[in-house]
């Protein structure tokens, strides 16, 4: 169990790529809706705003850093929470395109997936006929036949040029018990250095299942490999979220919630905000008799540049 001192860090990923705008009518699309929302899951008690974004004409997933520019200075005026931008981006991104906006506002952290996979979002085709723009059926079928590439070069070339170059430092993605060695690997070799902030990924089709014997196992290797010298965090996909988040509370880790994840606050019913998921996961929190950290708090737990060496 965790100590009674342990703060949790509550992340909390706004939009993402996975959901269209058919699966929820709450799922933010705009810059102003995304704005919105980052703000009052901050106000919520999210101290990690994780963030992608989208055509404000269709709600499909985009790296133009101009759009990410137009809700980043924002949430920055609005809030003091850690802006974590993505560099996994979306399906059928290049690399250069998914780190467009990295390199645009380099902030304090991004995602950094820890290796390729498989990442099918197919399945949801089944449980859906009928979208309101063309692009989402064909963007889940694509999933079929699509490898998220993150290769060696490419992480090697994320960590030099955003970390070394911009001090940015990185949600680590761990989809599967090899990605954790990864990150041991590129830790070895003295290119990422502690703390490291481990983000254990579940419920992905082409990542581990999101099994609480998997969570468990994932805890041991990430304790065996990288024992103090890291914060862990819990991410679970759908109905899974709140269960796994809880479970990751209670061993001493910390959470991320939102829509990105789970659309979903609890059985059949759509979440409003992510808002709504960033309260009810702090309300677990407290009632576990655990502090929620601040994000000035969550900055000093993952030595963090500061808001002020951004730019946006």
């Amino acid at each position: 169990m965790a100590s009674a001192s342990k703060k949790v860090i509550i992340s909390c990923a706004v939009t993402g790529s996975i959901h269209t705008p058919t699966m929820s009518p709450h799922l933010p699309i705009t810059p102003d809706e995304i704005a919105a929302d980052a703000i009052a899951a901050a106000e919520a008690g999210a101290s990690i705003l994780h963030l992608h974004a989208r055509n404000p004409e269709d709600g499909s997933p985009t790296p133009d850093p101009d759009m990410f520019m137009k809700f980043l200075p924002r949430i920055k005026q609005s809030c003091d929470a850690v802006v974590n931008i993505t560099t996994g981006g979306g399906h059928g991104m290049s690399l250069e395109e998914r780190l467009a906006a990295a390199f645009r506002a380099s902030p304090e952290m991004t995602s950094l997936n820890m290796g390729s996979m498989n990442f099918g979002l197919f399945p949801i085709l089944d449980k859906m006929k009928d979208f309101q723009h063309p692009w989402e059926p064909q963007f889940l079928e694509n999933s079929r036949d699509f490898i998220f590439r993150n290769t060696f070069k490419d992480i090697e070339y994320i960590l030099k040029e955003l970390g070394d170059g911009h001090g940015v430092r990185f949600e680590f993605e761990c989809y599967d018990v090899g990605h954790l060695y990864t990150l041991a690997h590129f830790a070895d070799r003295g290119l990422v250095k502690p703390p490291f902030f481990v983000q254990t990924i579940f419920g992905i089709l082409g990542g581990i299942g999101a099994d609480e014997e998997n969570l468990m196992h994932m805890r041991r290797i990430a304790n065996k490999l990288f024992g103090d010298d890291y914060e862990w965090s819990v991410l679970a996909a759908g109905r899974h979220q709140m269960n796994f988040c809880t479970m990751a509370a209670m061993l001493g880790g910390n959470v991320r919630v939102g829509l990105e994840d789970s659309l979903f606050i609890s059985k059949g019913k759509l979440a409003e905000s992510n808002a709504d998921q960033v309260a009810k996961i702090r309300r677990i929190v407290e009632d576990l008799s655990l502090e929620v950290a601040t994000p000035a708090e969550a900055r000093e737990m993952l030595a963090l540049k500061g808001g002020d060496m951004v730019k946006f």
